[in-house]
């Protein structure tokens, strides 16, 4: 059977409509890719205009939160999927948005905005709220995956960083959420169990950032983390044909990344 070469994007847009702002339609035109899975929509049913709902006539899958303003995912592509669903089966996940799952031919899609650690007060009160997702997320990756006996992407926004050479300044950054030892624990620990991140197999030792805080020009400077990522079943990985992190882009505060998969 011929072959094809699918590229997938993640991108964390940081507000659709900021986005939108910022040239995302424009991006998105440009790069044409096959499937692109956005988190941190921060957008409700009510309030999506056409325009967005499906960018350039793409199909679109959404999960909305309760919380107006906070979290959201959708999941658009060239291609429809065979089926897409929103929910963990757990309402204090789901409440938030955070996740579309997609079947496709050759593969099952989790597009996911992982939450942070960090409560209100920037505390790491919502770290166990985290983990708990982790767990629940990936046990319904596995039974899923069981169930439609088809390889599994999992990529998104994952809101912790892997390994030192994950983030700028590591060494100060080991009481805060995103580098914690539990968090980064718990991010192997899953990893683990059948994944790759696929732009560390690929460049072992290249350092590369995701995301950038706003503040005092941490972007211009790249001091940044490594924080956003596509996680495959290693029975895929052969299938992977590059993996990249398009830190050029600037319509958000993280940037997208992706892989090329032949299928």
């Amino acid at each position: 059977m011929p072959t094809r070469r699918l590229r997938i994007v993640s991108f964390n847009l940081n507000g659709i409509r900021a986005a939108e702002r910022r040239g995302f339609s424009s991006f998105m035109a440009k790069e044409r890719p096959d499937i692109l899975c956005a988190q941190e929509t921060r957008i409700d049913r009510d309030s999506l205009v056409k325009e967005l709902e499906r960018p350039l006539g793409y199909e679109a899958s959404w999960a909305f939160p309760s919380r107006k303003g906070y979290s959201g995912v959708a999941t658009f592509s060239l291609e429809p999927p065979l089926r897409a669903h929103t929910a963990l089966g757990e309402a204090r996940f789901d409440d938030e948005g955070r996740v579309v799952v997609s079947e496709f031919r050759s593969f099952l899609l989790c597009n996911v905005y992982f939450p942070k650690g960090s409560g209100t007060l920037r505390d790491n009160s919502r770290v166990p709220y985290k983990l708990a997702f982790y767990d629940a997320l990936f046990s319904h990756v596995a039974a899923l995956k069981k169930k439609r006996k088809k390889p599994a992407i999992v990529l998104g926004d994952f809101n912790t960083a892997h390994m030192p050479i994950d983030l700028k300044n590591w060494r100060t950054n080991q009481g805060t959420s995103g580098f914690l030892p539990e968090e980064r624990l718990s991010f192997e620990r899953h990893l683990q169990q059948g994944f790759v991140d696929t732009f560390r197999a690929l460049y072992p030792t290249r350092e590369q950032y995701s995301w950038w805080s706003q503040r005092l020009g941490a972007r211009d400077r790249n001091v940044g983390w490594r924080i956003d990522y596509v996680w495959v079943t290693s029975e895929l990985l052969p299938r992977v044909k590059e993996a990249f992190i398009w830190d050029h882009v600037r319509a958000s505060d993280h940037c997208p990344v992706g892989i090329v998969l032949e299928v």
